[in-house]
């Protein structure tokens, strides 16, 4: 075998094998760089505050039976009256007072008709009120039993709702809470790991939620009183 054709094809395969090894440092190390610069952190960040209700909406149904249907009506004419009055009595004004839907059910034209009918015919009025001002109609509420010594029998009564109409009025300053209270625990987070935080690598609003001041074994609409609530989720880049 010839020694100068051996020397040289041992130096190629050891430069090659250098080349080899630096080649498989340097992409280690760019995997590594890559891993570093993709490192984040995920938080949620959280706004609450409790507010008052703005509009009050208070339904009062009532209705009569019998078997003559034009006396029936003219005792639903004197409850719709006797509602009325007790209303502007209360100090509502004509344009916070309106008529609901008129219910009128004949029993023998029912499809099923239950046998030993006491009254043929059944009316049902719904007066309703939609105000401003939350404060009268949670007075007024207190004041219904007037209606029952009137003679006026509430149906199905199940209170007053009270909206919160002014969320656009609310919203930038609670998503501002929500995302300041995302980046302090995003630092907090930071500070733990030793890293540095960077900048919002993408952000998620969640939708905002309208309770009841006391959430538990209540319904949000008939408290005056209701906590907005909003979520939203940020990732920070860590660097």
């Amino acid at each position: 075998m010839n020694v100068n054709r051996i020397l040289p094809a041992a130096i190629v395969g050891a430069l090659l094998a250098i080349g080899l090894a630096l080649a498989g440092a340097l992409i280690g190390r760019g995997v590594e760089n890559a891993r570093v610069g993709d490192r984040s952190v995920t938080v949620r960040g959280l706004s609450e505050r409790v507010v008052k209700a703005d509009l009050a909406v208070l339904p009062l149904k009532f209705a009569a039976a019998g078997n003559d249907l034009q006396a029936v009506q003219a005792d639903i004419d004197a409850d719709t009256a006797a509602v009325r009055r007790f209303l502007a009595a209360q100090g509502y004004q004509a344009g916070e007072v309106d008529l609901g839907r008129l219910e009128v059910t004949d029993q023998y034209a029912r499809e099923y008709q239950q046998q030993n009918v006491a009254a043929r015919y059944r009316v049902a009025q719904t007066v309703i009120v939609r105000t401003t001002n939350v404060d009268r109609v949670q007075a007024t509420t207190r004041q219904l039993d007037q209606l029952i010594r009137e003679g006026v029998v509430l149906q199905d009564y199940t209170g007053p709702s009270y909206i919160f109409t002014k969320l656009n009025e609310v919203r930038p300053a609670m998503i501002a809470e929500a995302t300041a209270s995302a980046r302090t625990g995003a630092q907090q987070f930071a500070r733990d790991s030793g890293a540095q935080l960077g900048g919002i690598r993408s952000a998620t609003q969640g939708s905002f939620e309208i309770l009841g001041r006391d959430e538990i074994g209540y319904d949000a609409n008939s408290q005056v009183f209701k906590k907005l609530r909003v979520v939203t989720t940020v990732s920070y880049r860590l660097r």
